[in-house]
C-alpha cells in the first residue's frame, strides 16, 4: 500500500483542525476537494478515519493510529526539509544601510526576504559607507548616487528631515534645548546640522540613533530625524517646517557583476518596492501623527 505525503498532509490537517471547513485555510483546497481526498484515503486504507457529524470530524481508532504514523513521516520530511533548505541556503544577501533605513527594512521584512526564499539575507548597519566593491556588502541604500565605475546604482526616493520634540515636554524642551549626537553618528549631516546651529543648547547627547530618538520622546530636548521616522512614531511631534537643506536622494547600489544574479535582483526589487509605496512618508508628505 502506497501513501503519498500530500494525501498524509491533508489528512493531518483535517484531523488536527477538526473538519474541512477549518483546513481549508492551512491546505489552500475546497472543502469539495479536501472531502475527496480523505475519502479516497478511507477506501485506500479499507476503514473509516473519522467519525462525521455537524460538530466535525472526529478520529475512529483507526484515524488515531494513521495519525500517530503520519506525525512521524511528517517530522522526517520536515528534518529532509530543512537539511535541503541548509544547503540551499549557503548564499547570502548582505544589505547595507544607516540605521534608521535598517530599522525600516527590519519592521517590513515580511517585504523584502521570506521564509520560501532560497538565500539568507544579513543587514549590515552602518553610519559610515559600506564598500561594496569590496563585497562587504552586496546591496546598499545609500543617500547619493555612487561615483566608483565598478558600482551600479539605482534611485528609489528621496528622505526629507524635520525638526521633532516629544509629546511630554519636560524642562530642557520649554528651556529650547536640543538633543545631540555623539561619536560615530555625530559625522551625519542632520548632526552636523544640529551642532552647527544650536551646538551651545544641546543639554543631552546620545551616541546611537534609537538613544536619540528616544531621548526626544521622552521630552529630553528637540532634534532633527528622518520624517519617515518621525511622523511614524505617535509619541513624537514635528514642531517646524521641513529642513529643505538636509533632504538628500536615496538609492540602491550594487556591484555591476552582482546586480543580474537572481538573489540580488530579487532582494533589490523588493526593497525599490517597498520604498516606492512609502514614498511619501519618506518624503515628509504624509506624517503617521499629528500634533493636536
Amino acid at each position: 500500500m502506497d501513501f503519498g505525503w500530500d494525501d498524509l498532509r491533508v489528512f493531518l490537517d483535517v484531523a488536527r483542525l477538526g473538519g474541512l471547513s477549518a483546513a481549508t485555510a492551512t491546505t489552500g483546497l475546497s472543502a469539495a476537494t479536501l472531502g475527496r481526498r480523505v475519502n479516497a484515503l478511507e477506501r485506500q486504507i479499507g476503514e473509516p478515519l473519522f467519525h462525521r457529524s455537524q460538530q466535525g470530524y472526529r478520529l475512529t481508532s483507526a484515524g488515531e493510529d494513521l495519525l500517530a504514523r503520519a506525525e512521524d513521516v511528517e517530522a522526517a520530511m520536515l528534518s529532509l526539509t530543512r537539511w535541503k533548505e541548509g544547503n540551499l541556503r549557503d548564499r547570502i544577501v548582505r544589505l547595507s544601510a544607516g540605521p534608521w533605513t535598517s530599522a525600516f527594512v527590519s519592521r517590513h521584512i515580511g517585504r523584502v526576504w521570506t521564509v520560501a526564499d532560497r538565500f539568507g539575507l544579513e543587514l549590515v548597519t552602518a553610519n559610515e559607507k559600506v564598500d561594496i566593491g569590496r563585497r562587504n556588502a552586496d546591496l546598499g541604500i545609500r543617500n547619493q548616487r555612487p561615483t566608483e565605475q565598478w558600482l551600479a546604482g539605482r534611485q528609489i526616493g528621496s528622505v526629507a528631515y524635520g525638526l521633532y520634540s516629544g509629546r511630554e515636554l519636560i524642562n530642557g524642551v520649554a528651556a529650547g534645548l536640543f538633543v545631540g549626537v555623539a561619536g560615530e553618528g555625530a559625522q551625519t549631516a542632520s548632526a552636523r546640522w544640529i551642532e552647527a546651529r544650536h551646538g551651545d543648547r544641546i543639554g543631552v547627547r546620545g551616541n546611537d540613533a534609537m538613544s536619540v530618538k528616544e531621548l526626544v520622546a521622552a521630552g529630553a530636548g528637540l532634534s532633527v530625524l528622518p520624517c519617515f521616522v518621525g511622523d511614524s512614531d505617535e509619541r513624537l511631534i514635528r514642531v517646524a517646517p521641513l529642513i529643505g537643506e538636509l533632504r538628500t536622494d536615496q538609492w540602491l547600489v550594487s556591484h555591476h557583476e552582482e546586480r543580474h544574479s537572481l538573489a540580488v535582483r530579487t532582494i533589490g526589487d523588493r526593497i525599490a518596492a517597498l520604498m516606492r509605496d512609502n514614498a511619501p512618508l519618506f518624503r515628509g508628505e504624509r506624517p503617521l501623527h499629528q500634533g493636536k
